[in-house]
């Protein structure tokens, strides 16, 4: 096989995304290392499945499959790579799209199990049209797991950029090899956990600055509903992770501090819910109950009514976000070899 055959299976799991389907699929197929598109269409409720094969430039290279009901986005993509082939595995989230060329550059090169580009962010409401990005300096480097736990640990109040957002391509040689798929008792951070248990099997995880994934930012995003019970089941995907042997000591150090990130979100969401349901006093007797969790909880409440009182004081701009990378990256002259 040449560096320039179709090896690629692109995975798009879709659930209610027939207004964005026509575009993610097409950004795929004009790849011409692209052999599969395979779009699982996960218990929608509108046409998605009908407009993603709608989609199809009688190639014969995109299969369109439907589950009866909604089973999350790791049981969708478990499901579309069972029914694939090609030996290199692509995730594209069906509100994004690739950047036109994204894999001729990405995949060459025989030094990774995982390679990942930058992604350019798009206000949904603004223009999104195929942005014109800059050339950038390749600069590759290799993650390993401590890097990876550290860059998912995110901030209050900064703009989200972990690196669980990157979207590798993979090989399908080392999921099989080490057994590896998605967890499908989760639907938060389901990237994140396979990327964490690759690396700590070992996986070679190369990451370039050239720009080649587009994803737009939209207020009301599955990724961003996520529920109490799914910041239990991902901090609980840290533990079980720490529980195997061999981790080295820096990447266990972070992913505690990882666990305890997660956690402390979840025991703040579930004295909220508390609240909610029961009332404050309720809401309090529980914190009580539960001392571990007190400072997550009442640091939680502080930093949220921070956000709240700076808010009012800031209208919110109607005037879209301008695009922004995941990584920094170094502009090339036009003409220079990056």
């Amino acid at each position: 096989m040449t560096s320039s055959d179709p090896s690629l299976c692109v995975i798009i799991a879709a659930k209610n995304a027939a207004g964005t389907i026509p575009r993610a699929i097409g950004s795929a197929l004009r790849e011409k290392r692209v052999a599969e598109v395979v779009v699982v269409d996960d218990g929608s409720t509108d046409a998605t499945a009908q407009v993603a094969r709608a989609a199809d430039d009688g190639s014969g290279r995109l299969a369109v499959l439907s589950l009866d009901r909604n089973r999350g986005p790791a049981f969708a993509r478990n499901h579309a790579i069972a029914h694939s082939r090609a030996p290199l595995i692509a995730i594209l989230d069906a509100d994004d799209f690739f950047l036109k060329g994204r894999f001729d550059r990405l995949v060459d090169g025989d030094d990774w199990d995982f390679v990942a580009d930058n992604i350019v962010f798009l206000d949904a409401r603004g223009d999104l049209s195929e942005p014109v990005v800059p050339g950038f300096a390749a600069e590759p480097r290799q993650l390993d797991l401590a890097g990876f736990i550290e860059g998912n640990i995110s901030r209050r109040g900064a703009s989200r950029g972990e690196i669980g957002f990157l979207k590798p391509v993979m090989r399908r040689a080392f999921l099989d090899s080490h057994g590896l798929c998605y967890n499908e008792e989760l639907r938060l951070g389901e990237d994140y956990e396979l990327y964490a248990r690759a690396l700590a099997r070992g996986a070679r995880y190369r990451i370039v600055h050239h720009c080649g994934y587009g994803a737009v930012v939209r207020p009301d995003s599955l990724s961003g509903r996520h529920r109490t019970l799914d910041l239990k089941r991902l901090y609980e995907a840290d533990r079980a992770l720490l529980a195997s042997t061999g981790l080295p000591t820096v990447a266990a150090t972070w992913l505690r501090r990882h666990e305890r990130h997660i956690r402390g979100r979840y025991e703040l969401r579930q004295f909220l819910d508390v609240k909610a349901q029961s009332g404050l006093l309720r809401a309090a007797g529980h914190a009580l109950a539960n001392p571990a969790a007190l400072p997550a909880i009442i640091g939680g409440v502080a930093a949220d009514k921070l956000d709240a009182f700076r808010a009012r004081g800031h209208r919110m701009s109607d005037t879209p976000a301008p695009p922004r990378l995941l990584l920094q990256a170094k502009p090339v002259r036009q003409g220079r070899s990056s």
